[in-house]
């Protein structure tokens, strides 16, 4: 319960073990209704708001948040997505994540780490998403044509924004191989 407590009102399974406490005492917690199961070795104090990015960061480990879902995480737009997006390695199975309704997009190995930060969702809790100028490149190197009603007020906020870092934006974008439509937005807002 210390645990959950100290963790915004969840606790793992992991985190039950490195603490010395045996599982069953988990399942005598839920037995009580001191606890609630939410997935597999996942559990929340029963007054706990649910948090579904938590916990599909939790299902679904290797995903990376991403895209409008990061935009989102960062405040960088009001407009909370209507299905998670996160990013796999290509060599995951991510069947069981689109299943669960995440919208799922891949990404080679040595760039799936490129920007990765740790973000607070809007309960508090910690989840893995990209930073702000890797998710302003993805948002431009999407599937077909991006959504300018998101992108450019991103991108009007970024770079009005006191975290504007125009060349690690340029790095980023160049990595990914849209540098030429990153610098066109940069050179009409800058």
């Amino acid at each position: 319960m210390d645990i959950a407590t100290s963790c915004n009102g969840y606790v793992t399974s992991a985190q039950a073990t490195d603490a010395g406490i045996p599982r069953r005492k988990l399942a005598e917690a839920v037995s009580a209704g001191e606890l609630v199961q939410v997935d597999r070795g996942l559990y929340a104090l029963p007054d706990v708001w649910e948090d579904p990015l938590y916990i599909a960061q939790h299902r679904f480990s290797r995903g990376i948040f991403s895209d409008d879902t990061a935009l989102f995480l960062h405040g960088m737009s009001d407009r909370a997505p209507f299905a998670p997006m996160m990013t796999f390695p290509r060599s995951y199975n991510a069947s069981s994540a689109r299943e669960a309704g995440i919208v799922c997009r891949t990404c080679a190995d040595d760039l799936l780490g490129l920007g990765l930060c740790d973000v607070k969702t809007e309960y508090g809790n910690t989840v893995r998403a990209y930073g702000l100028e890797r998710t302003l490149c993805d948002l431009v190197r999407g599937q077909g044509t991006p959504d300018v009603q998101l992108v450019i007020p991103a991108m009007k906020a970024y770079v009005r924004s006191k975290d504007c870092d125009p060349m690690k934006l340029v790095a980023y974008a160049r990595a990914l191989g849209v540098e030429p439509k990153i610098r066109r937005y940069l050179e009409v807002l800058l």
